[in-house]
C-alpha cells in the first residue's frame, strides 16, 4: 500500500470515528480545509461521495461503512502501536471529566475521592449530568471522558463495558393504602406514578414494557434525580418504581416500604462507556479500571445484603 493511501484510510477513520469534519480535523491536528481535500481525493480514488452532509453533521454511504468495517480494527491495532503514551496517577494534574446520575454519585464516589486522595492526588475527577442521548454526544463531542449508564446506541464511535443488570422494585410510603397488600398489576395501574427521568419524557422504561402490553399508567410527576424520591413519597399517595442499585440507600430501607413489582420488567443494563479515541489513553484506562472496580464491588454488597433485609426493608 502507497503511504498517500494509509494516510487517506488513516484521516478516513477518524473522520468516521467522530462524525465530523471539524472535530476530525481536531482530532488528526488537521486544518478543516486540509481534511475537505483529503475526502476530495478519497471520493476520486474510491469513485464514492463517502459523507453525505445532514444538517451540522455527516453520514456515511453504505459504501462508507463497509469500508470501515473492513478496515477499523487494523487501524486501531496500528493506532495504538504507534501512539502508546505514559500515565503516571502519582504525578498526573490532569482533570477527568465522567457523566453520572446521582445513582452512581452515591453508590462509588465517596471511596473514589479517597482512593484518589490516596493514589492519584493531583488528579481531579468531576462528576457532570448525564442523559443518554445528550451523554453520547458529550462523548463523541470530548465534553466528557467516561459515562455510566445504559446504552441504546451502537456505533463504532462508542466502545463499552458491561457491569452489572439492575431490576426493578416499588417504593412507597409504610402506611400507604396499597403497602403491605398483594399488589396486582390492576393496582399498579390505578396508582399516580413519581418517574425520575434524566431527560424530562415522562415515558420510562416501565411505560415502554406497559406499551407493550397495550397497557398505560399516570405518570402524575416526575424529577430529574433520585435523592428527592424518598422524601416525596413519604409525604403523599405516590408510588415510584425505582432501580434495585437505589433500593439498598438508606433514604429508601428506612423510610419507605418496598415491593416487588407485579409483572417482569426487562432489567436496566448498566455500562461504563467512552469514545474509541480513549481506547489506548492510558490515563482514561486508568480511571476506567477503577470506576469498574467501585461500581461491581458495590453492586455485589448490594446483591449480598438484600436478602438478608425484612420484605418491607429490602430489594
Amino acid at each position: 500500500m502507497k503511504t498517500q493511501e494509509l494516510q487517506l484510510l488513516y484521516i478516513f477513520d477518524a473522520i468516521m470515528t467522530e462524525r465530523s469534519v471539524t472535530r476530525a480535523a481536531e482530532r488528526l491536528s488537521m486544518t478543516q480545509p486540509a481534511v475537505s481535500n483529503a475526502i476530495s481525493r478519497m471520493r476520486q480514488q474510491w469513485n464514492d461521495p463517502l459523507f453525505i452532509r445532514k444538517g451540522r453533521n455527516i453520514e456515511p454511504t453504505s459504501y462508507a461503512l463497509s469500508l470501515w468495517h473492513q478496515i477499523s480494527d487494523p487501524m486501531f491495532e496500528l493506532t495504538n502501536a504507534l501512539s502508546a503514551t505514559q500515565f503516571d496517577p502519582g504525578s498526573s494534574r490532569r482533570k477527568f471529566r465522567v457523566a453520572v446520575t446521582d445513582i452512581i454519585v452515591d453508590m462509588i464516589w465517596r471511596p473514589l475521592i479517597r482512593m484518589l486522595e490516596t493514589e492519584a492526588p493531583g488528579v481531579d475527577v468531576h462528576a457532570v449530568p448525564y442523559t443518554p442521548e445528550g451523554s453520547y454526544v458529550d462523548l463523541r463531542e470530548a465534553h466528557v471522558d467516561l459515562a455510566v449508564g445504559v446504552l441504546n446506541q451502537h456505533d463504532y464511535s462508542l466502545r463499552s463495558t458491561w457491569l452489572f443488570d439492575s431490576g426493578y422494585r416499588l417504593a412507597m410510603r409504610k402506611d400507604h393504602p396499597l403497602a403491605g397488600q398483594a399488589f396486582t398489576m390492576e393496582k399498579f395501574l390505578e396508582a399516580r406514578h413519581l418517574l425520575v427521568t434524566m431527560s424530562g419524557d415522562a415515558h420510562g422504561a416501565v411505560d415502554s414494557y406497559l406499551d407493550q402490553k397495550g397497557l398505560s399508567r399516570r405518570v402524575a410527576t416526575t424529577v430529574n434525580h433520585f435523592s428527592t424520591v424518598p422524601q416525596i413519597l413519604a409525604e403523599t399517595n405516590l408510588i415510584a418504581t425505582v432501580p434495585e442499585m437505589v433500593g439498598q440507600d438508606p433514604g429508601f430501607v428506612d423510610q419507605l416500604w418496598m415491593e416487588p413489582l407485579p409483572f417482569e420488567a426487562d432489567p436496566i443494563s448498566l455500562y461504563l462507556i467512552w469514545h474509541t479515541r480513549h481506547d489506548r489513553d492510558p490515563g482514561v484506562a486508568w480511571l476506567r479500571g477503577h470506576l469498574e472496580q467501585l461500581l461491581r464491588q458495590r453492586w455485589q454488597v448490594i446483591m449480598n445484603e438484600a436478602p438478608d433485609q425484612s420484605r418491607n426493608r429490602s430489594l
